[in-house]
């Protein structure tokens, strides 16, 4: 999630669960107004579950993860003593936390060493041929194989940029990518493209 390196764990972590799906910018606004009604750990597993959901709703799926915030807060609340894991193994013992929400907890709650790897970080990484992977799971390890350690916090913020605003999913934008003439796809683009042009040159002759 976007944010300030060691924010509030908790609140970290909701956040991170709660932007499964949704866009950064709905997400910030329905954490701000979660967290000011309920800011930690013991204030939210008690919430009523109809009040969080409505809190929550523009994230989407509101009704799972409103039961799901619950639970992991009242986890770390009762079981946890409180504290929010800080290694990868322990929370993705927490319901809902996958290797990505993980790392993210990791990286903008402790300041670790950790490499988020969500459908940006993962298709730039494979598209421009630094990791040949089918999943996130296995670019997060490739990636840390292929990066040094003191790239691995930045990169996720910056594909993530990089990809919402060039390297899109759907009709990327190679014509203006500065990568271009060294990325397998932005090549196979400026190859089609050229294709293109002459064809059309030869037909107007």
């Amino acid at each position: 999630p976007s944010g300030v390196l060691h924010g509030d764990p908790f609140q970290v972590l909701i956040k991170t669960i709660l932007s499964h799906r949704t866009r950064d910018e709905t997400t910030d606004i329905a954490a701000s107004r979660l967290f000011e009604r309920f800011p930690g750990p013991r204030e939210l597993k008690n919430a009523p579950l109809d009040e969080v959901e409505a809190l929550v709703r523009p994230t989407g799926f509101y009704s799972v993860k409103a039961a799901r915030i619950i639970e992991v807060a009242r986890i770390i609340d009762e079981d946890l003593g409180g504290v929010v894991p800080r290694t990868k193994e322990g929370l993705m013992r927490l319901p809902g936390v996958g290797p990505k929400t993980a790392n993210c907890v990791r990286v903008f709650a402790y300041g670790d060493d950790a490499i988020p790897v969500d459908t940006h970080v993962h298709r730039i990484a494979n598209r421009l041929g630094w990791v040949h992977t089918t999943s996130p799971e296995a670019t997060e390890s490739a990636l840390e194989a292929v990066l040094p350690r003191h790239l691995w916090v930045p990169i996720n913020e910056l594909l993530v940029t990089f990809g919402k605003q060039v390297c899109r999913p759907v009709r990327p934008r190679c014509g203006s990518c500065l990568l271009a003439d060294t990325c397998p796809h932005g090549l196979a683009y400026s190859h089609v493209r050229e294709e293109g042009i002459v064809k059309r040159s030869f037909e107007n002759q």
